[in-house]
């Protein structure tokens, strides 16, 4: 149901569980691993990772998310042409509420790659997938509003994609220490989006890909190898 792969201008964005083991995950997301884990961390509802089974039970939730059709999480990696072409740069995906018609967009960049506008190119593919594959009504998606940052690139492809600001929602999401946090919420109807977008979406979806033994890059991003 959802493609294995998914390429965009820049981007190629593989299905994560496939593509990625959990040793090369964790030199990303490991807190003793990685020297710029906490940065990208500070506004997530997750921690750095304490070892790398860690990462491989998170990875176990990405496979079984996309198995119960719960969730759909893709590695995130540039195309050639891209400084850091085949690196891994982070992660993707939406959240189904299918009873609401409704995906619900998340993204985590590592820092090398922030300031690029890959959250924009990834959102518009997402949306694609949503709304062409999938057959949603509404592309929903939250971040905590002292979050400038990730503010600013939500508000610049919303509005791209003809959505809108929902406004603040109180006491809405709890982290995993417990906290509990506002969240500002934004949206886009299918609607909106064929006026915005129409046919310009220029994405491209890539069924049955052989991952082989990955090494965390995902292979290449031929469309149909």
């Amino acid at each position: 149901m959802f493609p294995d792969r998914i390429l965009t201008d820049r981007l190629r964005l593989d299905r994560h569980d496939a593509a990625v083991d959990a040793l090369a995950f964790y030199e990303h997301v490991g807190e003793r691993r990685s020297d710029t884990i906490a940065a990208e961390c500070e506004w997530l509802n997750w921690s750095p990772h304490a070892h790398p089974a860690e990462s491989a039970g998170v990875l176990e939730s990405f496979r079984e998310g996309w198995e119960e059709r719960d969730s759909a999480t893709y590695a995130v990696v540039p195309r050639e042409g891209e400084d850091g072409a085949g690196t891994y740069a982070g992660n993707t995906g939406l959240s189904f509420d299918w009873d609401r018609h409704t995906a619900t967009l998340g993204i985590w960049l590592r820092e090398p790659f922030w300031g690029r506008g890959y959250s924009g190119e990834r959102a518009q593919a997402l949306a694609a997938l949503a709304f062409d594959r999938l057959d949603l009504e509404l592309l929903a998606v939250e971040a905590f509003p002292e979050n400038e940052r990730s503010i600013r690139a939500i508000e610049k492809y919303v509005d791209t994609m003809g959505g809108r600001e929902e406004g603040l929602i109180r006491n809405h999401l709890a982290d995993q220490d417990g906290a509990v946090h506002d969240v500002r919420r934004f949206s886009i109807h299918r609607d909106e989006y064929a006026e915005a977008v129409g046919d310009d979406d220029a994405v491209t979806f890539v069924d049955d890909v052989d991952f082989g033994n990955s090494d965390g890059s995902g292979g290449s991003d031929d469309a149909d190898d």
